[in-house]
């Protein structure tokens, strides 16, 4: 209970710097690419990112208990080198730290460094609710 209600709180936040990411248009981002110059993510790009984040099951690490926050699946975009749509985690990755054609927009980095704090308060409440649960 304590992981998951940290991976929330920062998943939340993750959520919230999606919404914020700036986008261009279609044409914007395709003058630019011919242009040789770096654009931002386009509005279906960015649908892709809010609706390929999620965190994953929990998993036992050899005595740690994990979750994964991340990008899965495919957003709308086609192009010839991806037929099926563009990689949402390829995006995630392009808009966090910047690539040759996008411009650097860290998002999960700053939605970690954001809630570490509170994130590690919440999970030492919910233990301790746990504990006292198991006392009586």
């Amino acid at each position: 209970k304590a992981v998951y209600s940290m991976a929330d709180i920062v998943a939340d936040k993750v959520r919230s710097n999606i919404e914020a990411l700036p986008t261009v248009t279609e044409a914007e981002a395709l003058a630019a690419y011919k242009e040789k110059r770096k654009a931002g993510l386009t509005s279906a790009q960015k649908k892709g990112l809010e609706e390929g984040f999620g965190i994953s099951p929990m998993e036992n690490d050899k005595g740690y208990w994990n979750v994964k926050l991340g990008f899965d699946g495919y957003n709308k975009v086609k192009t010839k080198t991806y037929p099926n749509g563009q990689p949402n985690a390829m995006n995630a990755r392009a808009t966090e730290s910047g690539s040759s054609v996008r411009e650097k927009t860290p998002f999960i980095r700053t939605a970690v460094s954001a809630t570490k704090k509170q994130a590690a308060e919440t999970a030492k409440q919910v233990v301790d609710k746990e504990i006292s649960k198991i006392k009586e």
